[in-house]
Parts: structure tokens; C-alpha cells; sequence
């Protein structure tokens, strides 16, 4: 099929850091401070020494990726160029809580850093004993993601957003409801169960959103926003309200398909929120399987796979950490208890 249109979350430009295949990184990319010397000052050793340098990987493109990686996490973060090169143990022991998908790739990105700081004349930034913290770190990672009771699911990514809406019919009324379920679940990081329902027969409007549970308006500076109002959510007392706030996003804006869905499927007040419409105009909440099996044909057309689906709401709080929102404002915007889940949310970048 044909590729999405992506957005994918670039570097901070740098004169440090020059445009260049991925294993050119190790050589090309550079930082303000001056190594120490190796050699002798002579430009045939010197020239050597540069040559000897680039022979000694066979394959600098993995290093390349694993480099590119560790400063998105310096740019999220707003670390000194001056502290990247060389990298203390702390900035890297944080890069490592931060960054891994499993300890086997977080292992890969250490050494794609170690390999830059010896290619670019320093020594290696980390001892046996540091090796041995960030590993003490990484195992304990490991142990609370595994040591829960369901498995992990992949996050969606703005490429996987992208793929639905252009997949979907947005005229169609089943598929309206699709796409403003995703992308308010996504944008929202909102559980699925908070747009959906297990049957037609479960939907409660004291339960469930309701039409009149979304407010559509625009804010003091003339921006749009939206504003859903849970009437029952897994963290909330019973009886008390949790609001999700939307805003602006492009081309995957939800207010875009919030509006889209009132178009294609008007309903009244009480109405499900998440709803269509079938052949003889009776509305019907979204269900949940249906959605998922909707959203599940076009993923594995895509090439992503189904595997135990993938998660609209991890995939949003992922965004917003990579957008550098702080990850407190996150937590409450995400309605998390606390800031355990950033333990199993994994660094958003599309590579």
C-alpha cells in the first residue's frame, strides 16, 4: 500500500550533527570539546589514525541508529551539547531508564555511544562498575514490565494513525465512528473501553460518553479544543467526573473527526458518543470487538501485525513524553495513578 504521510520526530538542528547516512554518524557528528591527543602530532600518523578509525566497524549504520536514538533523548531533554560528548554516567544511566525496548537493545545503544566517543578520541564513558548500575537498572525494568498480568501491547504510532484515516471511509458512518474513536483515543490517551462497549445491549448513559458529554469550543486565545466528559472511569470515585481535553492536531486532528463524526452520524443528546448508523438509519454504539477487528485488518494490511492489539493510549502518552510535555502534566492528563506507567511506555520516535 502506499506510505502514509509521516511525522516523524527529527533531531534539533545542530552544525554539530550534519545530514549524513546513518553510518557516517560515528564520524560526522561531532561535539564542542576537544579530545584528548592519541597520537603524536603528525598528519600521516594523524591521517592513520583517521583511517584505522573508520576500518574498524563493519557495520557503523547500527551504530548509526542506536547514536541517532541517544540524542533524541539529549533534545527531549535539553542536554548541553557540551555534556554529550564525552557523557557522564549519569546522563547515560538516564538515557538507558529512558530509552529501552528491551535490555538487549538498550545494551546495543550503550555501545553505539561507547563506539562515537572512541571514534571521536575519547575514552569510553563507562567503567565495568557503571556497566554493572545500569544493568542492575535495566533488570529491574525488565522485572516490573514482565511481572504484570497482561502483556504488553505495542503502541499506535502517528504512522499507524496515519494508515487508518487513510484506510477508512470517512464519509461512511461505521467508519466515521472508527477514526474519531482512534483518534481521541490516541490524542486523549483514553483506555478503549472508554469509546467503545462490550455489546449494544451494555451501553448505559451513566456509563458511557453520550453526545452530550463532548463540548466542542474554542479557548480565551481563539484556539479549538474539545472537552469529553467520562461519566465513570476506571480511577475516578462513583459519581464523579473525569474530562479529557483535546486539541488541534493537523492532519489527525480529533476535533477534525469529532466534527466528522456529528456530520456523518447525527444522533440525539443521549445518544452513544461513539455511534453509526446502519442501511435503515437505527444508531448503534460502537462495539468494541468490532472496532478492534476493523482497526486489526487494516494494521496487518499495513504490515504491523495484530498481536494482542495495539495501544491508543500508550501510544499517546509516548508522543507527548517524545514532545517533551513534562511527564507529571502527562500522568494527569493520562489519568494514571502515578508515574509507574512511564516504567512500560516506550520511546516514541518513527525510524
Amino acid at each position: 500500500p502506499p506510505q502514509p504521510e509521516t511525522q516523524s520526530l527529527s533531531l534539533n538542528p545542530s552544525p554539530f550533527r550534519p545530514h549524513c547516512r546513518a553510518d557516517q554518524r560515528l564520524y560526522l557528528w561531532r561535539g564542542p570539546n576537544t579530545p584528548p591527543s592519541t597520537t603524536i602530532t603528525h598528519p600521516v600518523i594523524e591521517h592513520l589514525a583517521s583511517l584505522a578509525t573508520r576500518a574498524s566497524l563493519r557495520d557503523a549504520g547500527n551504530y548509526g541508529a542506536g547514536l541517532r536514538k541517544f540524542h533524541l533523548f539529549c533534545d527531549i531533554f535539553s542536554i548541553p551539547e557540551t555534556d554529550r560528548l564525552p557523557a557522564a554516567f549519569e546522563l547515560l544511566h538516564s538515557f538507558a531508564l529512558w530509552a529501552p525496548i528491551s535490555i538487549s537493545v538498550m545494551r546495543k545503544y550503550l555501545a553505539a555511544v561507547r563506539a562515537w566517543h572512541i571514534a571521536q578520541g575519547w575514552p569510553p564513558p563507562l567503567s565495568d562498575d557503571h556497566h554493572a548500575r545500569i544493568n542492575w537498572s535495566l533488570r529491574g525494568l525488565d522485572n516490573l514490565v514482565t511481572s504484570r498480568r497482561k502483556p504488553l501491547r505495542p503502541p499506535i504510532t502517528l504512522d499507524m494513525l496515519h494508515a487508518i484515516k487513510a484506510t477508512l471511509e470517512l464519509s461512511d458512518p461505521f467508519d466515521a465512528c472508527i477514526w474519531a474513536m482512534a483518534s481521541c483515543a490516541f490524542f486523549g490517551m483514553m483506555r478503549f473501553g472508554e469509546v467503545s462497549v462490550e455489546s449494544r445491549a451494555a451501553f448505559n448513559p451513566t456509563k458511557h460518553l453520550t453526545r452530550k458529554d463532548a463540548f466542542l469550543g474554542t479557548d480565551l486565545s481563539g484556539k479549538s479544543y474539545a472537552r469529553l466528559d467520562l461519566p465513570s472511569a476506571k480511577t475516578a470515585r462513583p459519581g464523579k467526573i473525569q474530562s479529557v481535553f483535546l486539541v488541534a492536531e493537523g492532519s489527525l486532528c480529533p476535533i477534525a473527526a469529532l466534527h466528522n463524526l456529528a456530520s456523518a452520524v447525527p444522533a440525539l443528546p443521549d445518544d452513544p458518543l461513539f455511534s453509526w448508523r446502519d442501511r435503515t438509519g437505527e444508531i448503534h454504539p460502537m462495539i468494541k470487538q468490532r472496532a478492534l477487528e476493523r482497526i486489526n485488518r487494516i494494521t496487518a494490511a499495513w504490515g504491523w501485525g495484530t498481536a494482542f492489539g495495539h495501544s491508543f493510549r500508550i501510544g499517546g502518552a509516548s508522543f507527548y513524553l517524545a514532545k517533551k510535555v513534562d511527564p507529571e502534566v502527562v500522568c494527569l492528563a493520562g489519568r494514571w495513578r502515578s508515574l509507574a506507567y512511564e516504567t512500560y511506555i516506550r520511546a516514541f520516535e518513527q525510524v
